[in-house]
């Protein structure tokens, strides 16, 4: 109170119109600091959400079988019409046209995992796109549970016991809808409203701390 003048009226109101000024102001930079860090926030919960349904979509590709074959066949379309028409019998993985849409679908999320995955995650699916780049089958169940795992921390969920046995895990069976859009379908389901404080970098895999 020592640097203000009371001896008059008008020295009083310039003074407490210099404090409303310098309050105003202190309150818009809050204000703009405030907004900035809200969209900032908003920004990365997006590129979460964005990222989980992602990964949950590859992992129901991956993962969403546990009887049968749970190995991908690296043949193309033209290989295995060539190996139905030589063999004059059924080719391997229940179809060609069957199994044509098996491996596009694992190609299109092992593509997905590279880009949001962990670093474990994407080790895994570079091996895996190296066997099937090689014509070699393509096994995948290391590749779900490392998802799974990653998946269930990130959503704040229980770990699964180790007295649970949960049988290996392979690619779905492909439906009439499959393919990327049918399975970017079923992970939004999960997605809405969701705001995770989890960074887009960084992460290890939640496999590996076992």
């Amino acid at each position: 109170m020592r640097g203000f003048d009371f001896s008059s009226w008008q020295t009083i109101l310039t003074s407490i119109a210099g404090l409303l000024l310098v309050t105003l102001i202190g309150m818009g930079i809050r204000l703009v600091m405030m907004m900035t860090l809200q969209q900032r926030r908003e920004r990365q919960n997006r590129q979460i959400n964005e990222r989980l349904k992602a990964l949950i979509s590859a992992y129901k590709v991956l993962g969403g079988s546990f009887t049968g074959t749970l190995t991908v066949s690296p043949l193309h379309l033209r290989d295995l019409k060539r190996i139905a028409e030589t063999e004059g019998a059924e080719a391997p993985g229940g179809g060609t046209e069957r199994a044509r849409r098996v491996r596009d679908a694992v190609e299109a999320a092992l593509s997905d995992i590279v880009l949001f995955g962990t670093q474990a995650q994407v080790e895994l699916a570079a091996s895996a796109m190296r066997d099937m780049a090689g014509g070699r089958p393509v096994e995948v169940h290391a590749l779900v549970v490392s998802l799974r795992n990653y998946i269930r921390e990130v959503l704040d969920l229980d770990a699964i016991p180790q007295t649970v046995v949960i049988p290996n895990q392979g690619p779905a069976r492909p439906s009439a809808a499959s393919g990327r859009g049918g399975r970017e379908g079923g992970g939004g389901m999960m997605m809405g409203g969701m705001g995770l404080g989890v960074g887009l970098g960084g992460e290890t895999d939640p496999a590996d701390k076992g």
